[in-house]
């Protein structure tokens, strides 16, 4: 698996990567909106700080990734997307967060890597603990959705 650019082009297949709205809120938090636009993501892929990449393996497409700098030592992973349910608990999540962290470690020099997760994203946070996350603080009510609170927990790991 390689970690290439993602490009207006691949805009669409974002999009229909996207199920439904409580996916969309699952995988982006409050930065898109169901459903997913062209138009969210052309703005959202214009901020200087965001690097995002689809990861390739034998020429398909496997999911979405975002490298967002936050200062001259940490970046955050973010909007981590294996694009098929199939292919999930497969290890494409694991190799593709380790590509992230030698991408921000070689790319951006980072010397911390963080992420956010909400807290019943069982699959996600077991896959970012077996890589070396650790759960640094947790907030109850980060995100409400169908009347329910999604507490959000952040994690980092020192690279």
């Amino acid at each position: 698996m390689h970690l290439v650019p993602f490009t207006e082009e691949d805009y669409p297949l974002l999009i229909d990567w996207i199920p439904d709205e409580e996916f969309c809120m699952l995988w982006a938090g409050p930065v898109y909106t169901w459903p997913l636009t062209l138009e969210q993501i052309r703005c959202h892929q214009k901020k200087q700080e965001i690097n995002a990449f689809i990861p390739v393996e034998n020429n398909q497409s496997i999911g979405f990734i975002e490298i967002v700098k936050i200062s001259d030592r940490e970046v955050r992973l973010s909007r981590v997307l294996i694009r098929r349910t199939s292919d999930r608990g497969k290890g494409y999540g694991k190799t593709l967060i380790e590509l992230a962290v030698d991408h921000a470690r070689n790319r951006f020099n980072a010397k911390r890597v963080s992420l956010a997760v909400f807290e019943h994203n069982g699959q996600a946070i077991r896959c970012y603990t077996s890589l070396g996350f650790k759960i640094i603080s947790r907030k109850e009510k980060s995100r409400r959705f169908n009347g329910k609170w999604w507490p959000l927990l952040r994690m980092e790991k020192r690279v």
